[in-house]
């Protein structure tokens, strides 16, 4: 496809049908503080390669999008003050155009991989439907990964949706799309920093050879969508829930008063929770993620073996 550029390596892996996972760049880009970025960025591709899948980096640079990134790629990703863009699946198309440099989403990302043949993603967590701000009854501020899962044949390995949203509206708008949640070795959904939200998944697996039956045999089944393996955060580090609840009871309130909307109430909320945490919520995420891309090869080298 044209304005796709595919990495050496991930091109090669993906003739040979070895197992290829992809990651997204926003959270190096605006998820990370600068130089921490950099090492988690590092850190990721090499548990992806101690699985024994390739990793693909994606973003967009100069209006290319490029599928696996190289060490200086990487770099620019990560450089303090990039400017790089934060991309979902509507912003490609001007991005694109207009020669922009940008960070893909998981919409983004999952479209991307999906296009360039890569059908397993790991990341930290999926975006959902937003909490109401106090003083509202509902909110129609609905990420774009929702529709992304639902309408792209690909596996993504999340810790769930960031606890900073609505997770039942989130599952109920899920299980209406046809989305199937999995969860792994737990029965309740993960809520990003919390090992267990309130609310139960349908499904539970085990280890990655039961995750990669599931999608193979989602895969062969009527209806194409997306699978969400929902995967919670390793238990020592899972975040404290007292301080967890009052740092989202604060953030809320700093939203209303500062009249935050649309895409900027999630990073205004976990810059909050960075900075009022003393850097914990940091520990917790790059925790995650790392365990979710790790978890996400697995299951892509079993898939690849099959």
């Amino acid at each position: 496809m044209t304005g796709i550029a595919i990495a050496d390596e991930v091109r090669a892996a993906l003739a040979a049908g070895q197992a290829v996972v992809a990651l997204e760049s926003t959270i190096l880009s605006h998820g990370l503080p600068p130089g921490r970025n950099r090492k988690v960025a590092e850190r990721l591709e090499a548990v992806v390669r101690e699985a024994g899948a390739v990793p693909a980096t994606i973003a967009v640079l100069d209006g290319t999008i490029q599928v696996g990134l190289s060490e200086d790629q990487l770099d620019r990703v990560c450089a303090p003050g990039s400017g790089l863009v934060k991309l979902s699946r509507r912003d490609l198309g001007p991005a694109m155009a207009l020669k922009q440099d940008g960070a893909t989403t998981v919409a983004s990302t999952a479209a991307i991989a999906h296009e360039a043949g890569i059908g397993v993603f790991g990341t930290g967590g999926l975006g959902g439907v937003h909490l109401p701000l106090p003083g509202r009854h509902t909110s129609w501020d609905v990420s774009a990964d929702l529709d992304a899962l639902a309408e792209i044949p690909i596996l993504v390995v999340s810790s769930g949706v960031k606890s900073v949203l609505d997770i039942e509206a989130t599952l109920e708008l899920l299980e209406t799309r046809s989305v199937p949640v999995i969860g792994y070795q737990t029965d309740h959904f993960p809520a990003f920093y919390l090992r267990e939200s309130a609310f139960k998944v349908a499904w539970r697996v085990e280890n990655p050879q039961q995750a990669a039956a599931v999608v193979a045999a989602h895969r062969q089944a009527p209806g194409q969508s997306g699978v969400l393996l929902a995967n919670p955060v390793p238990p020592e580090y899972e975040m404290d829930r007292e301080l967890h609840d009052r740092l989202l009871a604060e953030g809320l309130k700093r939203l209303d008063e500062q009249g935050v909307q649309g895409r900027d109430v999630t990073p205004v909320l976990l810059e909050h929770f960075h900075t009022a945490s003393g850097g914990t919520s940091l520990d917790v995420n790059e925790a995650l993620v790392v365990s979710n891309v790790t978890l996400a090869a697995q299951v892509a080298a079993d898939l690849a073996a099959r």
